[in-house]
């Protein structure tokens, strides 16, 4: 059992119908009455996030997680293969898990966190950002920037289709953010 003294961001307690991390959290100390803690939680399953107020030291029951290392081989109608880069124990994971998986290729890194207690994974975290060859574009017309940030699709070596600026051309390589599925920069050779 964990205290809100204990809270700290990436925790992961039981709460209500699962398990949630904490994403954000504040302790508030009014002029009258009592502290308490302002959180923002986020469910490991659905990924909706909701706001909760906690009475100061109130007790919650925290969720025992482990990160582990793996790395993706391939998807199937099956799913999404990894395998840990240690024991190379393989497992499947559906797509739901995985958070921008038209950005994975064969051989990335991917972090699973896995409930220690069941063993069940809850979800995948990929790496901050990727590299990716541009395999198609439409060239850039000189001129043809109508406002500052003007963009174009990109069609990226793994088949997903990201919107670019307009001085990037079919061979490029780029940095894409996992997260937001964006373009970042692009990578020199």
């Amino acid at each position: 059992m964990a205290s809100t003294a204990d809270f700290k961001n990436g925790m992961c307690i039981h709460f209500k119908d699962g398990l949630y991390f904490i994403v954000e959290f504040q302790h508030v100390k009014p002029g009258k009455g009592p502290a308490f803690v302002r959180t923002k939680l986020k469910n490991v399953q659905t990924g909706r996030v909701l706001e909760n107020t906690f009475a100061s030291g109130v007790k919650v029951e925290e969720a025992r997680i482990e990160r582990r290392p793996y790395q993706f081989l391939y998807k199937d109608d099956m799913g999404y293969h990894i395998m840990h880069v240690e024991t190379y124990e393989q497992l499947a994971l559906q797509e739901e898990m995985i958070p921008n998986p038209e950005l994975l290729k064969e051989g990335d890194a991917i972090e699973l966190v896995v409930h220690a207690d069941t063993e069940t994974p809850l979800l995948a975290d990929m790496q901050p950002s990727v590299d990716m060859e541009v395999t198609y574009t439409e060239p850039g017309l000189r001129g043809d920037t109508s406002s500052t940030n003007s963009l174009k699709p990109a069609t990226i070596e793994t088949g997903a289709t990201i919107m670019v600026p307009l001085f990037i051309n079919t061979g490029d390589i780029i940095k894409i953010d996992t997260a937001t599925n964006a373009y970042k920069e692009r990578v020199k050779s």
